[in-house]
């Protein structure tokens, strides 16, 4: 084992909890190594930021990881035609490729791919740059793009003989045609038919932005495309490239593995965003629906109580809900997390709120706060004092009250009585759980 296996280890557990950190090692890897993920680095991230790209991509190298790298170079491009002389121009997005500019194209290319590959290798991480053998291509059909490429097949074995032989995959957009004449493809389409082929868990394009940004410049930590895509496109700033970004992730999401995910990031956030619940990014999955159950005749409570023990990592007691019964539950999915709100107090209590560890880190658990909150204008809650999750409650309630076992949350609360009152409920409601091991949610 590598030397600096135990110490990157150590150090992702600053990001976060030694239990998701081991939660995500051990999901990505038990994937084959070619499946782990493809990252998308466009040709600004290698200029403003190579040396934390190199950084991020060696942190994954050294826990065992092995990402396939597709680059782009749209801005070196620009300087070295500018330095010729050349003009291009652009149709639908597409850069028109004369021989001229594939023969600078090809040359920015190699260069890029072999700069990372340097910064790498002063890391210690073997890297092979690989600009051929990958797209088999044919012209474009679209008039006046010149040599720009269609992708007709890919060969993913160069990729999979890199990584055999101990080597980090950078893998440049360019394609052949049957008869060898090389073509200019897009870094983007060149990403998504890599992506299909090798169908890997993760696809992660590096940005600096670090994410998608709602109309308040702030990064949207998770889209649920079955819950958000419609409501995000009918939002007056979303629009443009962010649409189309969000149409393309929704369309190669539909064509991975369920459990497929995008990240969008920036390479310093990288591993925070992998390896973590919390995440630093914006994390795009398939998703769930989200129910609203007010009728408990509707509920599987079997299965209601299924996910919360495992949520929890105990046995809820026969009568937990049976005292104040059962107001509304919010159900994600195929009973994959759930909240359930009970009657009592001031507003509605917050008696459960569950994610499977399975569930956990997918996004998942922020589109069922979400809708809960759409919902529920008052609540409260209490959670365990030493419950890792209460800074991520603590953000997202509009105060506290803690005792030595437990703190009580809030959320839409107003006057001093009504706090009172929902701490003084919160405190006296007995434990819901047969007394075996402390759980880690809401109690």
């Amino acid at each position: 084992m590598d030397p600096c296996h135990d110490i990157i280890i150590n150090l992702l557990h600053n990001l976060g909890s030694r239990r998701e950190i081991e939660q995500y090692l051990a999901s990505f890897s038990g994937v084959d190594s070619a499946r782990f993920a493809v990252v998308k680095v466009g040709g600004g991230i290698l200029e403003s930021s190579l040396d934390e790209l190199a950084s991020a991509l060696a942190f994954l190298w050294r826990v065992g990881l092995c990402p396939v790298v597709v680059h782009g170079a749209g801005p070196q491009l620009n300087r070295a035609l500018e330095s010729q002389d050349l003009s291009c121009d652009w149709i639908d997005g597409q850069r028109v490729t004369t021989p001229e500019i594939l023969s600078v194209a090809r040359r920015v290319f190699q260069e890029e791919g072999a700069k990372l590959a340097d910064a790498l290798s002063r890391m210690d991480v073997r890297a092979r740059p690989i600009t051929s053998g990958v797209f088999e291509a044919a012209r474009s059909d679209l008039a006046g793009l010149g040599f720009v490429g269609q992708v007709r097949r890919v060969d993913t074995g160069v990729i999979r003989n890199a990584i055999d032989s101990g080597h980090l995959p950078i893998v440049s957009p360019l394609g052949e045609t049957g008869s060898g004449q090389i073509l200019n493809i897009n870094a983007d389409i060149a990403t998504r038919e890599l992506t299909l082929a090798l169908q890997p868990r993760k696809v992660v394009f590096l940005t600096p932005t670090g994410g998608l940004l709602d109309d308040r410049g702030r990064v949207i930590p998770a889209v649920n495309l079955a819950e958000d895509y419609e409501r995000l496109s009918e939002e007056p700033w979303v629009q443009g490239g962010m649409a189309l970004k969000l149409a393309q992730i929704s369309e190669l999401l539909s064509d991975l593995d369920e459990r497929a995910s995008v990240s969008i990031t920036s390479p310093e956030h990288l591993a925070q965003e992998l390896f973590t619940h919390r995440g630093n990014g914006t994390l795009i999955r398939r998703g769930v629906r989200i129910r609203v159950i007010e009728d408990a005749g509707e509920i599987d409570m079997d299965r209601l109580r299924e996910v919360i023990d495992a949520s929890f990592g105990k046995t809820l007691r026969a009568d937990a809900f049976e005292s104040h019964g059962i107001d509304r539950v919010l159900l994600a999915g195929d009973y994959t997390a759930a909240a359930v709100l009970s009657r009592g107090g001031p507003a509605s209590y917050l008696d459960k709120f569950a994610v499977t560890a399975q569930a956990q880190g997918t996004g998942i658990g922020a589109s069922l706060w979400r809708t809960l909150t759409e919902t529920t204008e008052r609540m409260f809650w209490r959670s365990r004092s030493g419950n890792a999750i209460n800074p991520w409650y603590f953000e997202r309630a509009d105060g506290m009250h803690r005792t030595e076992d437990w703190v009580v949350f809030w959320r839409g609360l107003q006057s001093r009585g009504e706090i009172d009152e929902a701490i003084s409920h919160a405190l006296s409601r007995e434990d819901s759980f047969e007394p075996l091991r402390q759980g880690a949610s809401v109690g």
